[in-house]
C-alpha cells in the first residue's frame, strides 16, 4: 500500500531515516485525507471496529490512524491526534517516569528491530495502558515505513491478577487447617504411641484420614479449574444412566445420616440415550445435591426429563435436564449472576466456593447448559441440560 510523505522536509539521523525529535509539528485537523486513510490497516476493515486501540504512524512519524478505541483509552479525539507526531498524541512513560519514545526510539534505532512487546505504560495522568508496537519495514533491515502502536485496558489483567491473588488465599486457608490436624495427630502418635487405647487412636487416625481426604479434594478442583481455564478440560464419554447416578448419590446421602425421606426423585421415562463422561457427571450430581442438603431446607426434589436444546451448529438436538429444587430461602436476586463465579459462598457454612464454578465448566465441556433461579417453595433451583452426546457413527 503506497504511504504519502509528509510535504515538510522532516530532519534525519545519519541513516537518513527521520527520528521523532524531528518530525514537524502539525495542526490537529491536519490528518491525512485520500486513498491512505481509506483503510489505514490495509486490512479491508474499519479500524473503529476492533477491540483495542490502534494508532499508526507513517515513515515521519505522523499518525494516520487514531480508532475510537484508542480515542476512549486516551481521552484524545481523532481529530486532534491524526497529523500530530505520535510522540505527542501519545505522551507515554514507563512506571519509573522515563518517557517512552525517547527509550525506544523506533525512527532512529536499530533496523533490525521488529518492535516492542507488551508492556505497561502510563499516559498523562497516570492512567495505566498496555502497550505494544510493531515496526513494519519494507525489507528487514530498511528504515521504518510504518509504525502501528496497540493500546489496551488494565481492567481486564487486574481481574485476572485479583482472582489469582483470591484463589491463592483461599487455597492457603483452606490447607491450613487440615494440614495442622493431620500434623498434629500424626506427631502425637508418633511421640506418645503407648499412652493411647486403641479406640483413641483409631479416632485420631480416622481425623487423619477425613483431613487428608478433604485436602484431596482440594487439589482436585484446583487441577479442574486450571483445565477449564485452559481448555483442557477431557470428557471421556461412554453411555450413562443418568436415573441410576441420582439413585445412587441419594442412597450416600442417606447412608452418611440424612432421612431418607427428605429426598423425592422423579424421572421420565422416555429418557433419551446419554453419552457422557460418567466420573463428571458424578461431581456434577454430587456438588448440587451436597449443597441443597448444605444450604437448603426441607425436601430435595430432584427431575429427571427429556428436553432439547439448540447446539452450537444452531441445531436442536434432544437432551436430558436434571433439576435439583430445594425448600430453603434461596438464593437472592442479585446474587443470581455471581452463583457460577469463584468464590460464591451462598452461606458461611464451610466450603471453597470453587464447586459450582467447576460444576459450570463440566456441564459446557459437554456442550450443555446450566442456571439458577428460584424453585416453586422458594428455594434454589438448579437445572441443566446435557445434548445427547453420541458419537458420529451412532447418530448416523
Amino acid at each position: 500500500m503506497t504511504v504519502g510523505t509528509n510535504s515538510s522536509p522532516a530532519a534525519t539521523n545519519a541513516a537518513g531515516t527521520p527520528f521523532l525529535g524531528a518530525v514537524p509539528a502539525q495542526h490537529p485537523g491536519s490528518g491525512r485525507t485520500g486513498p491512505d486513510n481509506a483503510d489505514p490497516t490495509g486490512l479491508g476493515i474499519d479500524p473503529d471496529d476492533l477491540p483495542d486501540g490502534l494508532v499508526i504512524a507513517d515513515d515521519t512519524g505522523r499518525v494516520i490512524c487514531f480508532n475510537s478505541a484508542a480515542a476512549r483509552l486516551t481521552a484524545l479525539a481523532p481529530a486532534e491526534a491524526l497529523g500530530a507526531r505520535i510522540d505527542r498524541a501519545l505522551p507515554l512513560e514507563d512506571l519509573d517516569g522515563r518517557r517512552w519514545w525517547a527509550l525506544t526510539d523506533p525512527y532512529g534505532g536499530l533496523a533490525t528491530r521488529r518492535g516492542q512487546p507488551e508492556r505497561n505504560l502510563l499516559l498523562p495522568g497516570g492512567r495505566e495502558v498496555l502497550v505494544s508496537a510493531r515496526y513494519v519495514r519494507a525489507h528487514p533491515t530498511g528504515p521504518l515505513r510504518r509504525l502501528v502502536v496497540t493500546l489496551r485496558g488494565t481492567e481486564a489483567r487486574r481481574r485476572t491478577e485479583r482472582s489469582h491473588a483470591e484463589l491463592i488465599a483461599t487455597v492457603a486457608h483452606e490447607l491450613r487447617s487440615p494440614l495442622t490436624s493431620v500434623k498434629g495427630f500424626t506427631a502425637t502418635l508418633l511421640a506418645k504411641w503407648e499412652r493411647f487405647t486403641d479406640d483413641q487412636k483409631r479416632l485420631m487416625l480416622e481425623t487423619v484420614d477425613a483431613d487428608a481426604g478433604r485436602i484431596t479434594r482440594l487439589i482436585a478442583e484446583l487441577l479442574d479449574i486450571s483445565r477449564i481455564d485452559s481448555g483442557r478440560l477431557e470428557v471421556r464419554r461412554q453411555p450413562v444412566d443418568i436415573a441410576t447416578a441420582v439413585g445412587r448419590h441419594v442412597q450416600a446421602l442417606t447412608a452418611n445420616g440424612q432421612a431418607p425421606d427428605r429426598f423425592l426423585v422423579r424421572v421420565s421415562r422416555s429418557l433419551p440415550a446419554l453419552w457422557a463422561d460418567p466420573d463428571k457427571i458424578d461431581q456434577i450430581l454430587g456438588n448440587l445435591l451436597e449443597n441443597a442438603v448444605r444450604h437448603g431446607e426441607g425436601t430435595v426434589t430432584i427431575d429427571v426429563s427429556p428436553t432439547s436444546l439448540t447446539n452450537a451448529a444452531g441445531k436442536i438436538e434432544k437432551g436430558t435436564a436434571v433439576t435439583v429444587t430445594d425448600e430453603g430461602p434461596g438464593i437472592p436476586e442479585e446474587s443470581m449472576g455471581r452463583v457460577f463465579t469463584r468464590f460464591w459462598r451462598g452461606s458461611k457454612r464451610g466450603g471453597t466456593g470453587l464447586g459450582l464454578y467447576i460444576v459450570k465448566g463440566i456441564v459446557e465441556a459437554h456442550g450443555g447448559t446450566i442456571t439458577v433461579g428460584r424453585g416453586p417453595g422458594g428455594g434454589a433451583e438448579f437445572r441443566f441440560i446435557l445434548p445427547v452426546g453420541a458419537p458420529a457413527y451412532l447418530a448416523q
